[in-house]
C-alpha cells in the first residue's frame, strides 16, 4: 500500500487536467477576440442594439474587458495550480 506514490499519480492526472483546461479557454479567447475583429464593422453592433439601449464603444469595452477578465481567470484558476502541482511533483 504506496499511498505516496498514489497521491502523485492524483496530483499527476490533476495537472494535466488543468493544463487541458487552460489550453482550451486560450483557444477560446481567442476565438471571441477573432470574432471581434471579423464582426467589428456593424454585426455585434446591430445585434445588441435591437435588445439594449447601448452605444457602440460601450459594446466594444464589454467585450475587452469580459477577454481581459476571461484571460486573468484562466491563468489564477488553471495556470497558477499546473505550475504550483508541477513544482510539489518536482521534489522528493
Amino acid at each position: 500500500m504506496n499511498t505516496r506514490a498514489d497521491f502523485r499519480d492524483q496530483l499527476e492526472v490533476v495537472a494535466r487536467i488543468l493544463i487541458r483546461c487552460f489550453f482550451f479557454n486560450l483557444i477560446l479567447v481567442l476565438i471571441w477576440f477573432l470574432f471581434l475583429l471579423a464582426v467589428k464593422t456593424d454585426g455585434g453592433y446591430a445585434f445588441h442594439s435591437k435588445f439594449f439601449d447601448i452605444s457602440r464603444p460601450e459594446i466594444e469595452v464589454i467585450n475587452y474587458c469580459g477577454i481581459a477578465i476571461a484571460k486573468m481567470c484562466n491563468l489564477m484558476f488553471f495556470l497558477s495550480p499546473y505550475v504550483a502541482i508541477r513544482l510539489v511533483l518536482r521534489q522528493k
